[in-house]
C-alpha cells in the first residue's frame, strides 16, 4: 500500500495512499483542534468538573459499540452488499440507537447513584442522544469507507471537530463546567451524522431481511463482543477510580489518559479507518496483507513511539505547560501511561487484520482473557491510588501484547521475528533521541526554571535528532511516512527547512 510494498502498483494502492493522504492532512487540523480544546478546558475547568464529565464519558465508547451492533463492519467486510443488506443494517442500527438512548435516559438515576453524584443525571440524559445520532450514520459511513472515499469522510470529521471545539470553548468560558465537554460530544455526533448524509448518495428502503441479519450476524456478533470487552478494558479503570477514589482523582487519571491517547488515536485511529476496508479487499492474499500490516505498523510506530518516549522523559514539563501547574499530581500517571501508549501503538491494527482475515473468533477469545487480566490488575492497583492503577495498566499491557501479536501474526502466516525486525530502525532512532532529551532536560533544569522555554529548546532538537537517526537506521522510513503527507505540507517544509538539511535527510524532497 505504500512505497516498498512487495506488490505491483495498482488502483487499490493508489486509492489507499490517497485516502491516507487525506487522513494525514485532516488529522493535522484535528490534532491542533484537540490540543487547543484540551489546553483551554484544562485551564478553565477544575479536576472535579473533568471528573463529572468523565463519569458520563465512560459511556462514550458504548455509543460506537451499540450504535450498529458491529453490522457496519460486517457491511464493509462483505464482498458485495446489496440494497437489502444496506437497508437491513440501517434499520437494525437505528432501532439499536433508539433503544440505547431510552435506556440511558431511564437508567441515569441509578448510574448517578452508583457514582454517588446526583449532579450527573442531566449530563447523562443529554449525552444519551449521541447513541441515536451515531446509529443513523452507520450505513453512510460504511458505504463511503468501502469505496475508500476518505476525502468525504475527512471533510465530515473536520466540520464536526471544529464545530464541537467551538461549542466546548464557548461554554467553558461561560462557566458551564462539565457541560462544555458533554456539549462537545453531542455537537460532534450531530454535525458528523448530518454531514455524512449530505455526502452519501444512498437512501434506505423500507425492508429488513432476516437472512441478511443471519449472514452478517456471525461476523458482527464476534466483533460486537470484542468491542464490548475492549470497552470494558478501556473504561473499567475510570469506573473504579471514580467509584472508589472520587471525582477529583478521576479527573487527574482521565486527563492524563487523554493526554497519552490523543497522539495515538489521532494518528492510529484514522489509519485504522482507512486500512480495515483495504485489508478486507486483501484477505485472499495473506502475503500482501501481512506486508501491508507491517508497513502500517512501522509508519504508526515511527511517529507514536518517539512521542511516547519523549512524553515519559519530559512529563513534568509537558504537564506543567499543557495542563497547568494545578495538575502536578498527573505527572507520574502520564509518565506511566505513556508506556501503555507505546504498547498500544504497536498493536493498533491487530484487530483490523484479524477482522479482515475473518479470524473474529480467536479475536473474541483473546479479548475475554485480556479483559479478565486488566480488570484484576485495576482492582489491585486501586490500593495505591491513581498511580497504582496506571502502573497496573502498564504491567497488564506488557503481559498481553506478546499474546495479541502472536495471534495476529499467525493469522497472516508471518513469523514474529519479522514483526520485530520491521521495527528495529524505529526503535534504534527513538530510544537514543528520548535518552538525549531526558539528559538535556536534566542539565537545563539547574539554570532554566521555565518549563516552556525548556520544551521550546528540547523538542525541536529532539525532532531533528530523531529524523537524522531514522535516516541512518531505516533508509525507507522517511520515504514511507512522506508518501502519505499532502504535497502542500511537503512544499511548506521545503521552504521552512534549511536547504542542506532537506538535501542531507530527504525531508520534504520530491
Amino acid at each position: 500500500m505504500m512505497r516498498g510494498m512487495e506488490v505491483p502498483e495498482d488502483p487499490m494502492t493508489e486509492r489507499v495512499t490517497r485516502a491516507l493522504s487525506w487522513k494525514a492532512g485532516g488529522q493535522v487540523l484535528a490534532q491542533i483542534s484537540s490540543m487547543v480544546v484540551l489546553v483551554v478546558l484544562a485551564h478553565k475547568l477544575t479536576p472535579a468538573d473533568y471528573g463529572l464529565a468523565g463519569m458520563v464519558l465512560v459511556f462514550s465508547t458504548l455509543v460506537y459499540i451499540f450504535a450498529d451492533l458491529a453490522l457496519g463492519s460486517a457491511l464493509i467486510q462483505r464482498e458485495a452488499p446489496d440494497q437489502t443488506d444496506r437497508s437491513t443494517v440501517f434499520w437494525v442500527s437505528a432501532a439499536s440507537g433508539t433503544v440505547c438512548t431510552l435506556l440511558v435516559i431511564g437508567l441515569a438515576g441509578p448510574i448517578a447513584g452508583f457514582f454517588h453524584e446526583p449532579s450527573i443525571v442531566p449530563l447523562l440524559r443529554a449525552f444519551s442522544v449521541t447513541f441515536l445520532l451515531t446509529s443513523l450514520g452507520t450505513v453512510p459511513y460504511a458505504l463511503l469507507a468501502r469505496k475508500l472515499d476518505f476525502r468525504a469522510l475527512e471533510l465530515r470529521s473536520i466540520a464536526a471537530s471544529l464545530t464541537g471545539a467551538a461549542i466546548a470553548i464557548a461554554l467553558a468560558f461561560s462557566g458551564a463546567g462539565a457541560w462544555a465537554i458533554i456539549a462537545q460530544q453531542i455537537t460532534v455526533a450531530l454535525v458528523g451524522t448530518a454531514r455524512m448524509w449530505m455526502l452519501a448518495a444512498w437512501r434506505p428502503s423500507l425492508r429488513i431481511s432476516r437472512s441478511a441479519v443471519r449472514e452478517m450476524g456471525g461476523f458482527g456478533a464476534n466483533v460486537f463482543g470484542t468491542r464490548l470487552l475492549f470497552y470494558v478494558e478501556r473504561n473499567i479503570d475510570n469506573v473504579l477510580v471514580g467509584r472508589v477514589l472520587g471525582p477529583a482523582a478521576l479527573g487527574v487519571y482521565a486527563l492524563s489518559y487523554n493526554l497519552m491517547l490523543i497522539p495515538l488515536e489521532r494518528i492510529g485511529g484514522p489509519m485504522a479507518e482507512v486500512l480495515f476496508p483495504a485489508f478486507s479487499r486483501m484477505n485472499q492474499d495473506l502475503a500482501r496483507l501481512s506486508s501491508a500490516w507491517l508497513r502500517a505498523v512501522r509508519m504508526l510506530a515511527a511517529v507514536v513511539v518517539p512521542m511516547m518516549l519523549l512524553l515519559m522523559v519530559l512529563a513534568p514539563d509537558i504537564v506543567h505547560v499543557v495542563l497547568g501547574s494545578q495538575w502536578g499530581a498527573a505527572v507520574p500517571v502520564v509518565t506511566i501511561l505513556a508506556w501503555v501508549g507505546l504498547h498500544q501503538s504497536l498493536q493498533r491494527f491487530n484487530s483490523s487484520v484479524l477482522q479482515a482475515a475473518d479470524r473474529t473468533g480467536p479475536l473474541l477469545r483473546f479479548s475475554i482473557v485480556s479483559a479478565c487480566v486488566n480488570i484484576s490488575a485495576f482492582a489491585v492497583g486501586l490500593i495505591w491510588g491513581v498511580t497504582g492503577v496506571a502502573a497496573a495498566y502498564a504491567l497488564s499491557a506488557a503481559l498481553g501484547s506478546p499474546l495479541y501479536l502472536r495471534l495476529t501474526a499467525r493469522a497472516v502466516d508471518l513469523p514474529m521475528r519479522a514483526f520485530f525486525a520491521n521495527l528495529r530502525g524505529v526503535v534504534s532512532a527513538a530510544v537514543p533521541t528520548a535518552a538525549a532529551a531526558g539528559l538535556l532536560r536534566w542539565w537545563m533544569t539547574g539554570w532554566i526554571d521555565t518549563p516552556l522555554i525548556r520544551l521550546l529548546i528540547i523538542l525541536p532538537l529532539a525532532g531533528v535528532l530523531y529524523i537524522a537517526l531514522a535516516r541512518i537506521t531505516d533508509r525507507g522510513l522517511v520515504a514511507d511516512v512522506e508518501e502519505v503527507v499532502p504535497e502542500r505540507i511537503k512544499q511548506r517544509l521545503r521552504r521552512l527547512l534549511p536547504g542542506w538539511f532537506t538535501r542531507r535527510y530527504g525531508v520534504g524532497t520530491p
